[in-house]
C-alpha cells in the first residue's frame, strides 16, 4: 500500500543571494520524485523561512545559499526552529559552501550540506531516508 502522506519540502533562499537556478532545479527534482514542494523565492529572512515552514507543516527545509553568509544564516534558522519547538523539521542545505565550513554547519544542526554537482537523486534519497 502506498503511503498517501507526501513528504513536504520548503525550498528557501536566505539572505541577499539573487541566484535561484539551483534551488529551482532541486525543487523540480523533488517534485518529480513525488514530494510536495513549496518554494519561497529569493531574499528570505531566517524568520520568514521558519514561519513559512511551520505554517505549511513541512517535513524538510532545504536552504540554498551562494552569498557566503551561510555561517550566520543557516544556524539562525536552526535556532529559530528550536525556539518554536519545531526541531523535528529536517534542515538540509546546498550551494556554494566551502568544505571547511561544512562541519561547523552540521554541528549547528544542518543535517546535510550538498555542494554543486551533487546528483539530485542523492538529495532525494537523503530526504526519503531521514524524514520520519
Amino acid at each position: 500500500m502506498e503511503d498517501t502522506k507526501k513528504i513536504r519540502v520548503l525550498i528557501a533562499k536566505p539572505g541577499l543571494d539573487g541566484h535561484d537556478r539551483g534551488a529551482k532545479v532541486i525543487a523540480r527534482a523533488l517534485r518529480d520524485s513525488g514530494m510536495e514542494v513549496i518554494y519561497t523565492g529569493l531574499r528570505q529572512t531566517p524568520e520568514q523561512i521558519v514561519e513559512t515552514a511551520i505554517q505549511e507543516d513541512v517535513n524538510v527545509i532545504g536552504l540554498s545559499i551562494l552569498s557566503g553568509a551561510h555561517n550566520f544564516l543557516l544556524p539562525k534558522v536552526i535556532q529559530l526552529l528550536k525556539e518554536k519547538n519545531a526541531e523535528d523539521i529536517l534542515v538540509i542545505s546546498g550551494g556554494v559552501i566551502p568544505e571547511e565550513d561544512i562541519l561547523g554547519l552540521k554541528e549547528a544542526g544542518i543535517a546535510e550540506v550538498f555542494t554543486p554537482g551533487t546528483p539530485t537523486s542523492e538529495i532525494i534519497d537523503f530526504i526519503k531516508t531521514h524524514v520520519k
